[in-house]
C-alpha cells in the first residue's frame, strides 16, 4: 500500500517554480545568471500599503478573522469589482483566499469530480491542468498558436464542449503569453457559452491592471451579463500591487460556489493572514495612480524584449497586449545543433542551453502546453533585459 495518495500522483511540481529554484541555486554559487523565469513584478509594494500593514500590527489586528476574509477587505473587493468592472456583488458573494492560486484551487476542488471536464486554452498557466487532475477531472486542452494571437476562437470553444464540461478557464491577459481578449472577442465566446447553459466560466483576471497602449480590459461577466450567474471572477493583489508574497487572492461569484469554497477553506488554511488582509484593503481602497507609471515601464520593457528577440533568426516573438511576459515561437531553432554537436530536439533543450551556456533562465513552452516556445518574464530592469537578450542572441548565433 502506497503512503502517497493517488490524487497527489496526478500532479507535478510547478515547472516555473522549479526554474526559479534552479536560478537561485546558481546565484547562490556566485554564478551570474539573469533570471527571466519568475512571474512577479520587480517593483516594491507601495509604501501606503506597507504602512497599513504596520498599523494593523500596532493596532493588534493579529487574531483570527472570518474564515474567508474580513468584512473590511470583502467590502473593498465589492467596491473594486463595481469600480473597475461594473460588476455588482454583495459581501456574501466574495471569497478571500491565500493567493490567487488558492482561489482557483478552492473553486475547482469544491466543484470538480471524476468525469467532469474543464476546458483550458493553451498556452496555459502551469497550475490549471494539475489542479483539475488533482480533483479527478479531465483537462480538455484547446490550443491556440501565435498565428491566432494565442487566443482560442468561438468555433474551437464550441467544438470542445461536451455534456461532461463543467468549466471553461479563461485567463486574460494571459500568463504565459500576455495575450488579452478584446470586448468583442469575449462577446463571441460568450455567445457560444450561452448555448451551453451547463458550462461555468472561471475568469482569471490576475493581470487586469497590466495592459498597454489602447487596449481596454473587460471581463466576461461584464460584457455578457447573462453569464453573471455562472461566472466566478478571480483576481488578487499579487501582480498589480506587487504583493506576491503577501498571498491575497479573491473572487466574486454565485453564492453556492462561494459558500462551497468557504467550507473547504474552513478545513484547510482557515483565514488568510490578518496583516496581509489589512494591507490588501489599503491597496484596493487607496490611490491607483501609480499603476500607470509602472505600466509605462513594463511597456518599454516589452517593446525592448520583443524587438531584440525578433532580431534572432529562428525566433518569432508576438507583441502582447498585457501582463509582463512574451512567448516567442522557436520553431526555427528546433533541430539545429548545439556547439558541442548535440541536436536541439525540444524547447526544453533550448532553455537548458540558454541557462547552461548563456546564463539566462527562462521556462520552456512544453510547461505551458504549447511547443516549441519559451516564456520570458520582463519584470526586471531594462539593463538586465538588454544583457539577457544579447546573451540569447549570441547563444542562438552559435547554433548550426
Amino acid at each position: 500500500m502506497s503512503l502517497i495518495s493517488a490524487a497527489l500522483g496526478r500532479i507535478s511540481p510547478s515547472p516555473t517554480l522549479a526554474m526559479t529554484t534552479r536560478t537561485l541555486e546558481l546565484k547562490a554559487q556566485g554564478i551570474d545568471v539573469i533570471g527571466l523565469g519568475a512571474g512577479e513584478p520587480d517593483f516594491d509594494t507601495p509604501d501606503f500599503v506597507k504602512e497599513a500593514a504596520i498599523e494593523a500590527i500596532r493596532a493588534g489586528k493579529t487574531k483570527y478573522t472570518n474564515v474567508d476574509g474580513t468584512a473590511e477587505l470583502k467590502a473593498a473587493v465589492v467596491a473594486k469589482f463595481k469600480r473597475d468592472n461594473g460588476l455588482d456583488y454583495t459581501t456574501q458573494q466574495i471569497s478571500i483566499n491565500v493567493g490567487g492560486k488558492h482561489t482557483l484551487f478552492n473553486a475547482l476542488v469544491a466543484t470538480v469530480e471524476a468525469g467532469d471536464e474543464v476546458i483550458i486554452p493553451a498556452p496555459y498557466w502551469v497550475s490549471y491542468p494539475d489542479i483539475v487532475q488533482f480533483c479527478g477531472g479531465t483537462p480538455v486542452i484547446v490550443s491556440a498558436g501565435a498565428n491566432q494571437g494565442y487566443k482560442i476562437s468561438p468555433e474551437q470553444l464550441d467544438a470542445a464542449i461536451t455534456p461532461a464540461t463543467k468549466w471553461l478557464i479563461l485567463n486574460s491577459p494571459s500568463n504565459p503569453t500576455g495575450a488579452a481578449y478584446s470586448e468583442d472577442e469575449l462577446k463571441a465566446l460568450g455567445e457560444v457559452l450561452l448555448r451551453h447553459p451547463h458550462v461555468w466560466v472561471m475568469a482569471d483576471d490576475m493581470y487586469e491592471h497590466i495592459t498597454y497602449g489602447g487596449f481596454k480590459f473587460t471581463t466576461i461577466a461584464q460584457v455578457v451579463p447573462e453569464l453573471y450567474e455562472r461566472t466566478l471572477t478571480v483576481n488578487g493583489c499579487s501582480k498589480a500591487y506587487a504583493m506576491t508574497g503577501w498571498r491575497i487572492g479573491f473572487a466574486g461569484g454565485p453564492l453556492p460556489v462561494i459558500k462551497a469554497m468557504m467550507k473547504l477553506q474552513s478545513q484547510s488554511t482557515s483565514n488568510p493572514c490578518s496583516i496581509a488582509q489589512a494591507a490588501a484593503t489599503a491597496a484596493l481602497n487607496g490611490p491607483q495612480d501609480f499603476l500607470k507609471e509602472r505600466n509605462d515601464a513594463f511597456e518599454r520593457r516589452r517593446d525592448l524584449v520583443v524587438s531584440m528577440l525578433n532580431q534572432v533568426n529562428g525566433i518569432h516573438c508576438p507583441r502582447p497586449d498585457g501582463a509582463f511576459y512574451v512567448y516567442p515561437d522557436v520553431s526555427g531553432l528546433i533541430g539545429k545543433a548545439l556547439p558541442d554537436g548535440r541536436v536541439m530536439a525540444t524547447d526544453e533543450d533550448l532553455v537548458n542551453y540558454f541557462l547552461d551556456d548563456a546564463r539566462v533562465a527562462a521556462v520552456h513552452g512544453a510547461a505551458f502546453g504549447l511547443s516549441p516556445a519559451f516564456r520570458v518574464s520582463y519584470a526586471t530592469s531594462e539593463e538586465l533585459l538588454t544583457q539577457a537578450c544579447e546573451r540569447i542572441q549570441t547563444a542562438c548565433s552559435a547554433l548550426r
